[in-house]
């Protein structure tokens, strides 16, 4: 085995409880871990009460996604998901490779520009000219032409004006709201982030799973949100906003 490789274990459970026997709808689930060229899933194993029938399929955006339909009542629902990952050594970053910077304004393919359109339209199409002269006020755009240092420079500036505050409430908090409040979820720190660049035509998604780092630690190896942006010749380009980095 090579010694750059790596092996890594998780074991996810989630369990709900109710006060008495309750019927079930279909839940549909996205367990499996995306696959790349540094990570490959060797192994997955599904622990899931009451019984049921699982349907998988992928979804628009190549996820695996597995929809169970449950054949009983319970007062309790239990979903355990043991993954066996392989990871390969770090690949090298884009600065250990003398290659010249994307250039902002972004410019794209046509190829490109047919599939990342989608990834620029807004989710809080409300704030976007706030959130636009938020980073405006913090950022002298005319300054870069480097589209790269200008993304990193936007989750700086989200990291410097948003504390970290574990929430438990579903769902997330609009960018204006995390702005307003300053504070919030790694997933409202994402939206956030994914909000920004957006406004300034960058493509950008949210991605959420798990990171072999000290934040992860933390939160006691609790799932993470993150934000990603899409750059010409370097592709998607990940970001966390909670560390800045």
């Amino acid at each position: 085995m090579p010694s750059c490789m790596s092996w890594l274990r998780i074991v996810h459970e989630t369990t709900y409880r109710y006060d008495e026997p309750v019927a079930f709808g279909p839940h549909r689930l996205v367990l499996r871990p995306r696959e790349g060229h540094d990570i490959r899933v060797e192994e997955m194993m599904l622990d899931i009460a009451p019984s049921y029938d699982a349907e998988w399929s992928r979804d628009v955006f190549g996820n695996s996604v597995v929809t169970l339909h449950f054949s009983a009542e319970a007062d309790t629902l239990r979903i355990v998901n043991t993954l066996l990952l392989r990871r390969t050594g770090d690949f090298p970053r884009r600065t250990d490779r003398p290659l010249q910077p994307p250039a902002y304004p972004l410019s794209f393919t046509e190829t490109e520009r047919t599939l990342v359109d989608a990834y620029r339209v807004p989710a809080f199409p409300g704030d976007t000219a706030g959130l636009l002269e938020w980073v405006r006020s913090r950022i002298a755009l005319e300054s870069f032409n480097d589209a790269e240092a200008l993304a990193a420079a936007v989750n700086q500036n989200v990291r410097a004006v948003v504390a970290y505050q574990r929430r438990q409430e579903k769902g997330v908090q609009s960018p204006a709201e995390t702005l307003r409040l300053g504070s919030g979820s790694c997933r409202d720190m994402a939206t956030l982030l994914m909000e920004c660049w957006r406004a300034l035509g960058f493509p950008a998604r949210f991605a959420s799973g798990y990171l072999d780092c000290h934040a992860s630690h933390e939160g006691h190896a609790s799932t993470h949100a993150w934000a990603e942006a899409y750059l010409p010749e370097v592709g998607w380009w990940d970001s966390i906003p909670r560390s800045g980095i």
